[in-house]
């Protein structure tokens, strides 16, 4: 009892160390993310498409497919590979935060009591740091993960794809071999998941259309001739803004 008596300040003073410590360094991730201005990085990157999705939308599919059409890398799961790789982090730890809700609880006493665990905010910063330095090597889609939010629009295209929930549920049945119930909940939980990772992290509502250059409707169209119809604003979009770069 006396030995308890003795621990439980130790704890509390360390749960709220950690606590303060991840307060602070949420506002540091966000300063540093967004500390690189367009003036600053814009010079430095090469072309890029980002695409934001509905859960079950297709944008995963949809990145193949522009990245065969233009000859482009794609980065969609395979970011995780890379942060993993670059900061010598598990992938399966990555991924339990990868476009996840943020949890305090998990954040600060998981990592305090599995110093394996990585928290929201170092993830979102390893990953920031990852997607600008593949973006300046140019010529890349990412999907999803927030990459619009880290990069400026001067060089890249914003896309948002969505489609209708039953759409999206069918999609996800016939690729997870669900019944509609449960990938309905997946659906549900997925996008919550996106929506306040990118609230939370990045400050911005991700259904907002006004954070897109294009928002397409994919059931209507379909991936293909969404994919046609994606590349043909880039080439009017992105040139226009380096015609009107180019004539200052």
């Amino acid at each position: 009892m006396k030995e308890q008596t003795r621990e439980e300040p130790k704890i509390l003073a360390a749960a709220e160390r950690q606590m303060q410590a991840w307060a602070m360094s949420q506002e540091i991730a966000h300063r540093t993310l967004h500390s690189h201005g367009p003036h600053r990085v814009s010079p430095q990157l090469g072309h890029y498409i980002s695409i934001s999705r509905e859960a079950g939308a297709g944008g995963s599919e949809l990145g193949a497919i522009l990245g065969e059409r233009l000859g482009w890398e794609v980065m969609d799961r395979n970011l995780l590979d890379q942060v993993a790789e670059r900061y010598r982090l598990s992938k399966s730890m990555l991924e339990l935060v990868d476009e996840t809700t943020a949890n305090w609880a998990f954040d600060i006493l998981g990592t305090w009591i599995d110093p394996k665990l990585i928290s929201h905010e170092k993830y979102l910063v390893h990953l920031g740091r990852v997607i600008l330095n593949r973006a300046r090597k140019g010529n890349v889609i990412f999907v999803g993960r927030g990459a619009q939010f880290l990069l400026p629009r001067d060089h890249g295209l914003a896309v948002r794809i969505i489609a209708d929930e039953k759409h999206r549920i069918a999609r996800i049945m016939r690729r997870e071999n669900l019944d509609e119930a449960t990938a309905r909940r997946m659906m549900e939980e997925l996008d919550r998941g996106r929506n306040e990772f990118v609230q939370q992290f990045f400050r911005r509502d991700l259904n907002d259309p006004h954070l897109y250059d294009l928002v397409i409707r994919v059931d209507r169209v379909g991936l293909p001739a969404a994919a046609e119809l994606i590349v043909a604003t880039y080439d009017r979009v992105v040139g226009e803004r380096e015609k009107a770069e180019a004539d200052r």
